[in-house]
């Protein structure tokens, strides 16, 4: 006997398993109803940015060996070393000399501050807006801004996740609709999205035919909103697999050229998976580097990571503004905290976990480049002037789009929330 309120997991579950066996597909991207197009969505500010890649430094990075270090002491600096840059006036560590050609373009977020000095929950709030809860799961930014804003093409998913673990992209309340599709290697794009060699044509339009019988029997039987919201599932997936924007996903078609200005590394490759994403209408694309936790040995393990960060970020802001994309594409760095101004000697010169300050960028979008919002201390210790919150940062990206910031979303529960609880947008930083 069917049970009169099913599961909503195990249904999906179900769909995908039947697709994959028997359609050669995986449809799990798509499963949920279609968002809303863009097409209309009214940004309340002109010249708004129509998306946004966010790259999340997990881990914790360094403020004081990569984006902060004017006139900051030589015992905090330690081994790093400060080097001029594009924007007159302005540094950076000579850990990132290619994004520091790029300074023009980048506006540099000083005074950030977080109340959250753990992993998770830095990366929670910093991504989601609220602190970590029991009782609910809030929905990372990049659903927020689909909610908000739509997709803007209809045929591709609103919000991306490369190289990110899934649970941080995940819709939350708003369901799973909302959710960041998982990209796990960049290049190796979207998969189970083409129909299998294996499978022709015409017997695919059978499966597909079946399928499509079994479930309309499904909903006869069984009748329940999360479930009928489904119906959309196949002609969905249909659609994707054969637009002509699903070449967007694959990084393959570029350049060998282009893909060496990226460089060889899984976050450098998904930069350029970001770029192309955007390019072909993706809303919101985050990309993470992990591996920022130097705890010991600080000054081996972040010119390692560094070097992938430079590469990637570099080539991303170069390609964007050179094919004219920048204005419309915000760029934003994050992550969960900073790293103490200490060095830890008896850990073979490490820092540890910093939350009281840290530093973030934004490029692009309506930014005004060249510059820095906030200031520390010569030790990079406290935040002295223009302290930012995580919630302000995401305010800010809110405000870049256009979107109306203080919109309240209900939960289920009956709860209100907004994309950036209180925070407030940095206005300042737009030209």
């Amino acid at each position: 006997m069917i049970p009169n309120q099913p599961d909503e997991l195990s249904r999906r579950q179900l769909l995908t398993s039947l697709a994959k066996s028997a359609l050669g597909v995986s449809l799990l991207p798509l499963t949920g109803p279609t968002v809303a197009h863009g097409a209309d969505f009214v940004p309340n500010r002109p010249r708004a940015a129509k998306s946004v890649i966010f790259l999340m430094m997990s881990g914790g990075m360094s403020h004081l060996d990569t984006l902060d270090v004017m006139g900051k002491k030589k015992d905090v600096l330690g081994k790093t070393e400060a080097i001029p840059t594009s924007a007159t006036g302005m540094q950076l560590s000579a850990n990132l000399p290619k994004t520091a050609q790029q300074m023009h373009h980048i506006a540099l977020l000083n005074g950030m501050n977080t109340t959250q000095g753990a992993h998770e929950q830095g990366q929670y709030l910093m991504t989601r807006s609220y602190i970590m809860r029991g009782t609910i799961v809030h929905p990372a930014l990049g659903s927020w801004v689909v909610r908000l804003a739509g997709k803007r093409n209809a045929n591709l998913p609103g919000y991306v996740a490369i190289s990110t673990d899934p649970n941080q992209a995940a819709g939350g309340f708003m369901g799973a609709k909302y959710s960041g599709v998982p990209i796990g290697e960049p290049g190796q794009g979207l998969q189970d999205s083409m129909r299998p060699n294996s499978v022709s044509e015409a017997d695919f339009e059978k499966r597909l035919k079946l399928a499509d019988s079994m479930n309309k029997q499904f909903h006869t039987l069984v009748s329940n909103p999360s479930i009928r919201e489904h119906n959309n599932l196949y002609s969905d997936a249909l659609r994707l697999m054969r637009c002509e924007d699903l070449k967007g996903f694959d990084i393959a078609k570029e350049p060998t050229e282009m893909q060496e200005l990226y460089g060889k590394s899984r976050f450098g490759q998904g930069c350029l998976l970001a770029r192309r994403l955007v390019e072909h209408g993706v809303r919101f694309v985050q990309v993470t580097l992990g591996g920022w936790d130097t705890h010991y040995d600080n000054f081996t393990a972040v010119p390692a990571r560094a070097k992938d960060l430079d590469d990637g970020l570099a080539a991303l802001l170069k390609d964007l503004h050179r094919r004219g994309m920048l204005n419309d594409t915000l760029v934003v760095l994050g992550t969960e905290f900073g790293r103490t101004p200490e060095i830890i000697g008896e850990h073979q010169d490490g820092r540890d976990h910093f939350p009281q300050a840290f530093s973030c960028l934004m490029a692009g979008g309506g930014v005004h480049g060249g510059t820095f919002y906030g200031k520390k201390d010569d030790k990079g210790a406290k935040v002295v002037e223009g302290l930012t919150t995580p919630q302000d940062l995401n305010a800010t990206i809110g405000y870049a789009l256009g979107l109306p910031v203080d919109q309240v979303v209900v939960s289920p529960s009956g709860r209100p929330f907004t994309i950036a609880d209180k925070g407030k947008p940095i206005t300042a930083l737009f030209s």
